[in-house]
């Protein structure tokens, strides 16, 4: 007698949280996820971005910080993805597992890596697999629609950090380096500041976003003491998900993660009406780079306001003065200028090799060059100054290079090519802003901004050099 071949059901972790944290209706929650990274700002990142700290609010409050975050993945192609969140459902100790096969949401259904579960559980006491961390937790499901909508073929594996040691904490970081590959992503859901009013956790967030910058686990985790220790009204946690940022600092020191951007930062106060108490959220990238991060905010404030008082003291008729002027932004440093106005350009110049002038200087220079000698726009009215959007890019020295079907990456390299007295230039987020593949962003540059064959970077007809660039805008910096 022939016997049937049963095949084991596949075990399928239902949403929790659509309807609630978003939308249950397929199309409903595809419009509005299309709809927040359409808003989100395309920060044309030049670093291949390895891990992110993202929220895991609701859509209606934390998806446009959310949707900034992963619109600078969007189209990349990862082969899994690590989603590490704290617990809010469940209390244990250790880091928890998932055991089930597909992860289901209102846009279909995303599969486990169970090899790399199985290999993770057997790496230490402390990781296993614990349903009950995963049945109800919206921390990492939340994360889910959106991937689904910017990827392809992509596996995860969920983590639910419960109350964990510093031992611990820096036994799965060691874990996940054994096993992570370059087309690998780690993301650490995470919020922060929670239900203070809306000018404490302005402040308090801030000086927790700043320590994350900095990379380093024990500042992190000393500042959060401190701040926790100031008794201040309403804060009853400075980032929720501590203990999966730390496991995050932890491993991007071991991974030479060095490059750290704050993407964007936003409290509840700023979307919903209640500001008395409110939730902290911040995109977080960690990414590699030719070099390491170069300004610090204090920076990147200074910069933007000289790019702006600098337009303005054009209108006075007077020349700008320089005052407050610090070591950090006397170095020597190519920069461009970019003016935009309701989304739009409105001009755009910049220095791409400057060994004489110090940066400050060329930003205030570059900025009224951007405002009043861009030929492809009229000059600047002074009653638009107000509505300007200004972004500022700080230039790597130039490297030149042999093979650019090799060494040029799209999205990360800005580039220029020369040819005698001819030249161009593009900036990093060029190609990623009209979504160009490198023949695309080479041709334009050569047959648009050097004047050239669109083919001379073919055929070896120019000079060709890559740099990198830092970018930021004001509304980055608020």
């Amino acid at each position: 007698m022939k016997q049937d071949n049963f095949k084991k059901q596949p075990l399928i972790r239902k949403p929790a949280v659509a309807g609630f944290f978003y939308p249950a209706n397929s199309e409903v929650l595809a419009g509005q996820i299309e709809e927040l990274l359409n808003q989100a700002e395309n920060k044309g990142l030049n670093k291949e971005i390895k891990m992110m700290i993202l929220p895991h609010a609701g859509y209606a409050a934390s998806g446009l910080v959310a949707a900034t975050g992963f619109k600078s993945i969007q189209g990349k192609n990862f082969k899994n993805i690590f989603i590490i969140n704290p617990s809010h459902q469940d209390w244990f100790s250790g880091v928890a597992l998932d055991n089930h096969d597909f992860w289901q949401t209102p846009l279909g259904k995303v599969r486990v890596n169970q090899d790399l579960r199985e290999k993770l559980n057997k790496e230490a006491q402390n990781i296993f697999i614990r349903e009950k961390a995963h049945s109800q937790e919206h921390a990492a499901e939340i994360m889910l629609p959106f991937l689904q909508k910017i990827l392809n073929d992509f596996k995860i594996i969920p983590l639910t950090v419960g109350q964990i040691s510093k031992k611990e904490i820096f036994t799965l970081a060691q874990g996940l380096k054994k096993y992570l590959t370059e087309k690998d992503l780690i993301i650490i859901s995470s919020d922060l500041s929670h239900y203070p009013d809306y000018e404490t956790a302005n402040q308090v967030d801030q000086q927790t976003i700043q320590t994350i910058l900095s990379g380093q686990e024990e500042k992190f985790e000393k500042t959060i003491k401190n701040l926790q220790s100031q008794n201040l009204p309403g804060l009853d946690t400075c980032a929720c998900g501590e203990n999966a940022i730390k496991i995050g600092l932890i491993l991007a020191d071991l991974m030479k993660w060095k490059n750290i951007e704050l993407l964007k930062y936003a409290n509840s106060g700023d979307i919903l009406e209640d500001k008395s108490r409110v939730v902290g959220y911040a995109s977080i990238a960690f990414s590699i780079g030719d070099k390491e991060p170069k300004l610090s905010l204090r920076a990147k404030k200074k910069l933007i306001e000289i790019a702006r008082e600098s337009i303005k003291a054009c209108f006075r008729g007077k020349d700008f003065e320089f005052n407050n002027i610090f070591q950090e932004i006397k170095t020597p440093q190519g920069a461009f200028v970019t003016l935009k106005k309701n989304g739009q350009l409105r001009g755009c110049l910049g220095r791409v090799i400057e060994e004489k002038q110090p940066l400050y200087k060329v930003v205030a220079e570059m900025a009224r060059a951007a405002a009043f000698e861009d030929n492809r726009f009229t000059s600047l009215q002074e009653e638009e100054i107000e509505e300007l959007d200004i972004e500022i890019s700080v230039l790597s020295p130039l490297k030149k290079i042999k093979d650019p079907k090799k060494e040029i990456k799209i999205g990360q390299h800005g580039v220029v090519v020369s040819q005698g007295a001819q030249g161009g230039v593009f900036l990093p987020q060029v190609a990623t802003e009209n979504n160009w593949d490198l023949e695309e962003f080479m041709n334009n540059l050569c047959l648009h901004k050097a004047g050239l064959n669109p083919e001379a970077w073919k055929r070896g007809e120019v000079d060709i050099y890559v740099y990198t660039a830092e970018i930021f805008t004001e509304k980055d910096l608020e």
